[in-house]
Parts: structure tokens; C-alpha cells; sequence
């Protein structure tokens, strides 16, 4: 996307990558745009928009994951300073929100240890039926000219706990910085 974040009167280049990488780039020259911020997310970015969202004056961008996760990165500042033994006061409107989204917090984990027991109770049962649920699974193996590697990448929409690679031919894996995986191998019976 193009938009003016950063209130210069100038659109600036909106960037969202394959890798969860959030790119924001300008044009402070006739050369190549100049990377002004990026930010790291833990999976793939489906799309990316810029506007005013939350609140009139401050500027946003909005990014969709793959996974369906919806991530605002905004123009508004985060702390306010208050004076030496200034006490933070809070409207009344304010205090009644945060009142409202505490009772709102504990009736869902009420309603989230009934689900959770009613879950264990009928899972115990003898007429329990188990299933194994279906996953939209975006995977990417790609070529690596400069090393010759391919670079396998996997998403779903659930934590990923193993993935067993198999392969007629001997192969090396090679670790990357982004991987949080524990690699174990082991030699496969030809049989």
C-alpha cells in the first residue's frame, strides 16, 4: 500500500512480506527509497493498508496474517507524562470500561473452565468419537540461487509441534535465524 505515515506530505511505500516482515519505506530522494522502519510479526502478511482506524489524528497501518490475526502498528503515542506527584486520573466514562471489559474478562474464563470440563467429561466417556481436524496448511519450498539451498516454509493456523521430513536422498539441513525448531535426525531402514 502507499500512505502517508510519517505526516510528511509525502506517500510512503507500505510493505508486507511473505517472512512477517512490515516494511515502511520513503522516498526522500529521486533514488531508491530509503527503508525508514521495519517490524518483525511470526507469520506471513496477507495484506496491508494504511489509514485512520482507532482514533481521529493518529495514523495507522493494518496488517492481516495468514493465520487471520489483525495487527495495528500506530502513530499515537503510548505514555503520558504527568507532573512531579500528579496522580493519573481517569474519567468516569474510562473507569466504567475497564470495569465493563473486567467483568467481560472473567465471564469468559468461567465460560472457558465449563467448555474445557464439559471437553474432558465427554472426551472420557465411552461413546466418545475422535477426529482429526482439517487444516488449510500454506507451504512454500523455494530455490536459493546464492547457496543453492531450498528454503521450506510452512504455516497453519494451529501450533505446528512436528514436522518429519522424509527423503529417498541424503540431505543437510541447514538452521536459519528465524527457526525455533529442535532438528533431530535419524537414519531411515531402507525396507
Amino acid at each position: 500500500d502507499s500512505f502517508d505515515i510519517l505526516g510528511d506530505g509525502v506517500k510512503e511505500l507500505l510493505v508486507g512480506r511473505d517472512d512477517g516482515v512490515l516494511e515502511i519505506y520513503n522516498f526522500e530522494s529521486a533514488d531508491d527509497p530509503a527503508l525508514r522502519y521495519d517490524h518483525a510479526l511470526s507469520e506471513s502478511i496477507a495484506s496491508i493498508q494504511g489509514g485512520c482506524v482507532g482514533k481521529d489524528g493518529y495514523d495507522e497501518i493494518l496488517a492481516s496474517t495468514y493465520s487471520g490475526w489483525l495487527t495495528g502498528l500506530t502513530t499515537e503515542p503510548v505514555h503520558r507524562e504527568g507532573g512531579s506527584g500528579e496522580e493519573l486520573k481517569l474519567s468516569q466514562e474510562m473507569q466504567s470500561k475497564i470495569s465493563s471489559l473486567r467483568n467481560e474478562l472473567e465471564h469468559l474464563q468461567i465460560k472457558v473452565l465449563q467448555e474445557r470440563e464439559k471437553y474432558q467429561q465427554s472426551s472420557q466417556s465411552s461413546t466418545a468419537v475422535s477426529s482429526v481436524p482439517a487444516f488449510s496448511v500454506n507451504d512454500k519450498f523455494t530455490l536459493n540461487k546464492d547457496d543453492a539451498s531450498y528454503s521450506l516454509i510452512l504455516e497453519v493456523q494451529t501450533a505446528i509441534d512436528n514436522v518429519l521430513v522424509q527423503s529417498d536422498v541424503p540431505i543437510d539441513l541447514l538452521d536459519v535465524d528465524k527457526n525455533s525448531a529442535v532438528v533431530s535426525f535419524s537414519s531411515c531402514d531402507s525396507e
